[in-house]
């Protein structure tokens, strides 16, 4: 069984992870993103009441600068038994979806300590930074996931390509773990569906690696190239249209979790029936099923 990244990682964190690693292959935990717009709870909502039960994990997202709000929102549903996962979209300007498609910023400067671009991203990571501690204090491990799809380089983060990218990442991953003591991080290395070789920082910086697909397939390939690069859990992070859950056990392509995107992407491409099946199988863990 794998340790965790972080030097001196939190009992809930370290719990968490042998949660997860015990129950890999076997079976497959719920997740669902929340709408980072005004109606946060409409995902959650929607399958409680279409499924009878709630997903085990709920997905949030650190966009618009929502720290507060997200904190609180990780906080209530960790006082409900469920596990917390955070993504991110931002840019190094602005803390919107558009700014982390469309900046893009020196990849030399903002790596260089002390630079006027290093230090602005610097001060949005302590904002981030400051939220993840107030949930160490409260005892509730995350699920990080900065920097996802990166190997689509549609996003800033990734516009620098391979060599950037991992040295963006070990340097996010010393800062938060050391000097921000964020040791109840389990970090989640998202990559796109392509999941490109030469992208990998490393054993040492991720505890569990993952892909997003929207295809409504079970994302077979990514798996298996997944399975080449590291054998850390493996998690579909993003999916749309999720297929018969027989599909992934047939297929030998068991992740860790899935999790269904927000608004749309759960009601209309997934919608009641299909939920309710999905939910209801015996090989998925929802929060009232969680051990």
């Amino acid at each position: 069984m794998f340790k965790l990244t972080s030097s001196h990682p939190t009992r809930e964190a370290e719990a968490l992870y042998e949660y997860i690693q015990k129950n890999y292959g076997v079976k497959m935990i719920a997740a669902a993103q929340e709408c980072p717009g005004r109606r946060h709870d409409l995902e959650v909502d929607f399958l409680k009441q279409e499924t009878g039960a709630l997903p085990a994990m709920r997905g949030l997202d650190f966009i618009h600068d929502d720290y507060d709000g997200v904190t609180e929102r990780a906080i209530a549903w960790s006082k409900l038994g469920g596990i917390v996962t955070i993504c991110w979209h931002t840019g190094v300007i602005e803390n919107t979806y558009p700014a982390s498609q469309s900046e893009l910023p020196d990849f030399d400067k903002i790596l260089t300590p002390g630079s006027p671009e290093n230090m602005l991203m610097l001060s949005r990571w302590e904002r981030a930074a400051n939220a993840l501690y107030r949930l160490k204090e409260a005892g509730i491990p995350v699920l990080w996931r900065p920097f996802h799809e990166f190997d689509g380089q549609w996003f800033w983060w990734g516009k620098g390509g391979p060599e950037f990218f991992k040295e963006l990442w070990k340097t996010m991953h010393k800062k938060f773990t050391g000097e921000y003591g964020l040791d109840n991080l389990i970090w989640v290395l998202g990559y796109s569906g392509a999941v490109k070789p030469g992208w990998y920082p490393g054993d040492g910086f991720v505890d569990v690696a993952g892909s997003d697909n929207y295809d409504a397939t079970t994302n077979f390939s990514a798996y298996k190239k997944l399975l080449e690069i590291t054998q850390k859990p493996l998690a579909f992070h993003e999916v749309g249209k999720i297929p018969d859950i027989d599909e992934f056990f047939r297929e030998g392509c068991v992740w860790s979790w899935f999790m269904t995107w927000h608004t749309r992407y759960l009601i209309e491409d997934n919608g009641p029936e299909a939920m309710k099946k999905i939910y209801a199988d015996p090989r998925v863990v929802t929060m009232e099923k969680l051990k």
